[in-house]
This record gives structure tokens, C-alpha cells and sequence, in this order.
């Protein structure tokens, strides 16, 4: 699970020497051409890496191949990387996401060294420590003790350094006497627990996490985030796989999004995210089965038209969907109507959302998603949610919803609103307008502190006697 691309201890004396990469032409039995590490600014530098894996139909045609001293290929390449560039630099936290199988252990391998590209030139500056897959790196005979000293020394650490951090390793990993039994005895989190605690004390350059701490406890990750939020603070480069979307969105400067070994998309963590999340959303329309579906009804000669049409849109940082209807205008006013422009504490709100149908819609459904602003969905709801069954829609028809809300007092932030419309019921339907982030408002001061992030509403008395119990003692 910790592997490492820079061991002083190991190499300090060819300190001079460029680090050596996998490139396209390598002569045979060589480790890879040399290329310059990244400059000062850059840590993490992809050209043009691909990666291919030799697929053999039966086990007998890899001995084929050797027979024929590889001169008659008896295998097909799979190429789980292709074509792969981009820069990440000191301090920053990169966030990769994909669906399983698109080439996101394979980048982390590369990066720390594990792989080597078939094709390209990838480098890397600094001491890496990665959180890859569950146990590697671990020996299973060896005890929690044992496998922090041996980690950390191949991570570059002298023996005085262990002796210093283990303490802390041990309190963080908070496994009790198991750090004194063979990790084979370890449950998947404790392992995980050990592995990341030795990852944070060894003072990585950068640090790689592989969808590792998906296996922990709700109290173990959020001390892992905790922590990572601390070394992003430090300058620590974070390479960060997850299919936790939250997680992505909390804590990355930018995504990259992976698909089939090739960049779909990389850039703003948000608007990559959402990308991502729209394609997964048609895809999962796909299976389902869920397509455009014709009403029973003969169409009315006449469109239908919202009494009150809400037209504008106060920004789009991106819109996804079939466009078979479409968010034609968003606004928060107060009950009597009049535009709102700062979210007061306990107010009440009305967040007008008007659509209209471009074709067919058998069961529309509007709704809204609240973010606050690290981009993290903190709320939402939708006209189905809430009992509401809207009535099928024509081309041409519009509606407008109005959803009044009573605002909980939260911490002081810009919150935006992102509307949609979609086709189905609360668990099967396709999106045909989604616009994030289409209306933001600063959330202002309440009377109080906030702690975490909201108020709940609370009396608090002290030495009282609860009704049910005074009772049952008046029973007895």
C-alpha cells in the first residue's frame, strides 16, 4: 500500500541523476529514457503517456510468444492509458475520477513509480507516498511495528526519524495491541488505518490516495480528510482517486476526468465534476431503459401557459440534459414577491423555477439543488419530493413552481441554487435541463455563532422533569 520514488538512502548517490521514465523507442533492457524532472513550480509532469497491457486468449500463447523469441505476437494490447498529458503543480490537490476500469490505478502506478509507460514521458519530483491498493506494501507475516519501520524506511526515513514519529503513527492508527500482531490478523481498516498513518508522518512531497479510505469508518475518514486538509495547508501535492463525488468537490483545486484510458475532461473541479456526473446520468437513463416516451392523449390546441413565467438566468457555469424542455428562469424572492438579495437567518424565501417543453414530457418533475460554497450539494428538493405530481407537458407548455422555504440559520457564505427539470419518477427518469449553479446569495450574519454548519432550531432547560416520565412515577 506505501510505495515510494525517492529513497535517500537508496540513492543518494546518484543524486545528480534525472529520474528515468518510459518512453516511446527504449531500446531493450534499458529502464527508460532520461528525462529532466518538472521545474520548481511543477512536481507531477504527464506528456503523451500511454500504457498497454499484453491480453492472451489462453495461457499457452504467452509460451508461444517466447518461443518465437516475440517475433510472432500471439496477444492483442489493451491500452488502459492513452495519450495522457498534463502538469500539477506544487501544493495542489488533483482530484481523478472515472467509472472502474478507466484508467485511474494505472496513472497512480505510474506516478509513483510502480509502472513504467509503454509510450510517453512521465516525472516526478519529490518523495511519494501512495495509498494504492488494499495491503499492498504490507508484508501479512510481519507485525503493525514491524511494517512501520520497514515502510518508512524505504520511504527514506533513518531509523532515529522512525523512532521519533512512531508514537504519532501508532495514536493515528488508533489500532490498540494489533500494531504488535502480524497484519494478516488486520481487518481491511486497520490496515488501511496503519498504511495511511505511516503515509502523513513519512513528510511526503506527495501523497497518493487510491479510493484506500472508502473502506474505513465514518470517524477514521473524517480524520483522514481532517488531515488532508492539514497538508494541503503545508504545500503537500495530493493525488486524489475517489468516486466519492463529496469528497472531490471539498477538497479539489482541479479534477481530471478519466474515460476508457483517455482525458474526457480536466480542469475547475466543479464544472468537470458536473460533466461527469451528467454523463452518468444518461448512461444510467440508458439502461434503465428510459427514453422519449409519446403521450396517449391527443395534443391541446393550445399551449398551456404559467399565469406568472419567471424568463432569465443569472449565470450558467454549465447545462447538461436532452433539451426536450428546458429552465427558462430562476429567482428567490420574498412571500409578497419582491427579489431577494441576501439570505437572512430564519427568513422565509420563495425560489421561483420556470420551465418550459420543447417535446413530450409524461411526468415532469422541477426541483432545485443547494450548494454551499465549496460546490458541496448541502440541499435540495424537487415538486415529486414534496407530493406533487405535475401534469404531462406539450410542446410549448410552460410552468412555473414556486418553492417557499423557511431558511435555517447556517454559517455566513454565498449558497447557489441549481435548477432542474426532469422525465420520470424519484428513482428512474432522464435529465432534460440541469444548470448549475444558476442563481448565488450571500447567506448574512445571525445573532449567534454558528457551530459546524447550521443552527438547529433548540430550547434548552435545565433540572426539568419531562411529562412522560412524571407520569409514570404519579402511575406508580
Amino acid at each position: 500500500m506505501l510505495y515510494s520514488t525517492n529513497n535517500p538512502a537508496l540513492v543518494s548517490q546518484f543524486s545528480d541523476v534525472p529520474k528515468r521514465v518510459g518512453r516511446e523507442g527504449t531500446p531493450a533492457g534499458t529502464a527508460g529514457a532520461t528525462v529532466e524532472v518538472p521545474g520548481a513550480g511543477t512536481v507531477i509532469q504527464f506528456s503523451d503517456v500511454s500504457k498497454s497491457y499484453a491480453i492472451y486468449a489462453a495461457p499457452t500463447d504467452r509460451l508461444k510468444e517466447l518461443c518465437t523469441l516475440n517475433r510472432v505476437s500471439y496477444h492483442r494490447d489493451f491500452w488502459a492509458l492513452r495519450d495522457v498529458s498534463f502538469n500539477i503543480r506544487r501544493g495542489e490537490t488533483f482530484c481523478i475520477i472515472g467509472e472502474n476500469g478507466s484508467g485511474k490505478s494505472t496513472l497512480l502506478q505510474i506516478v509513483a513509480g510502480i509502472l513504467q509507460p509503454t509510450t510517453g514521458t512521465a516525472a516526478t519530483n519529490g518523495r511519494v507516498a501512495a495509498l494504492l491498493e488494499l495491503g499492498s506494501g504490507f508484508n501479512p507475516e510481519f507485525t503493525g511495528r514491524e511494517n512501520v519501520y520497514l515502510n518508512a524506511a524505504i520511504l527514506g526515513l533513518s531509523t532515529a526519524e522512525i523512532d521519533s514519529r512512531y508514537g504519532d503513527i501508532e495514536a493515528f492508527a488508533e489500532i490498540g495491541d494489533f500494531i504488535n500482531q502480524p497484519v494478516k490478523t488486520y481487518s481491511s481498516g486497520m490496515t488501511v488505518r496503519l498504511a495511511f498513518s505511516v503515509a502523513i508522518h513519512v513528510d511526503p512531497d506527495v501523497l497518493l490516495v487510491d479510493e484506500a479510505l472508502a473502506v474505513g469508518d465514518i470517524y477514521f475518514r473524517q480524520r483522514c480528510m481532517r488531515k488532508v486538509h492539514e497538508l494541503r495547508s503545508r504545500g503537500v501535492t495530493i493525488l486524489f482517486v475517489s468516486h466519492a463525488i463529496g469528497d472531490v468537490k471539498a477538497i479539489g483545486d482541479r479534477a481530471m476526468w478519466l474515460d476508457n484510458g483517455r482525458i474526457r475532461e480536466i480542469g475547475e473541479t466543479e464544472l468537470v465534476v458536473a460533466k461527469y456526473l451528467a454523463f452518468m446520468g444518461a448512461k444510467d437513463s440508458q439502461f434503465l431503459g428510459l427514453g422519449r416516451k409519446e403521450l396517449t392523449g391527443a395534443q391541446p390546441l393550445a399551449a398551456t401557459k404559467a399565469p406568472e413565467l419567471v424568463t432569465g438566468i443569472p449565470n450558467i457555469d454549465h447545462r447538461y440534459g436532452d433539451a426536450r424542455a428546458e429552465i427558462v428562469g430562476v429567482q428567490a424572492t420574498d412571500p409578497d414577491g419582491r427579489p431577494v438579495h441576501l439570505l437572512e437567518p430564519g427568513s422565509k424565501i420563495v425560489l421561483r423555477i420556470s420551465a418550459r417543453a420543447k417535446e413530450p414530457i409524461l411526468n415532469p418533475n422541477i426541483g432545485f439543488m443547494l450548494r454551499n460554497h465549496l460546490g458541496v450539494d448541502f440541499a435540495g428538493t424537487n415538486t415529486l419530493r414534496e407530493g406533487h405530481q405535475l401534469p404531462e407537458m406539450w410542446p410549448g407548455d410552460t410552468t412555473t413552481v414556486d418553492f417557499h422555504i423557511t431558511l435555517p440559520e447556517l454559517y455566513p457564505a454565498a449558497f447557489s441554487f441549481s435548477p432542474a427539470i426532469a422525465d420520470g419518477n424519484l428513482t428512474a427518469y432522464t435529465m432534460c435541463d440541469w444548470i448549475d449553479n444558476a442563481l448565488t446569495l450571500q447567506m448574512g450574519h445571525g445573532e449567534g455563532q454558528i457551530y459546524g454548519y447550521l443552527h438547529l432550531p433548540c430550547r434548552v432547560e435545565v433540572n426539568s422533569r419531562l411529562r412522560g416520565q412524571t407520569e409514570a412515577s404519579h402511575e406508580r
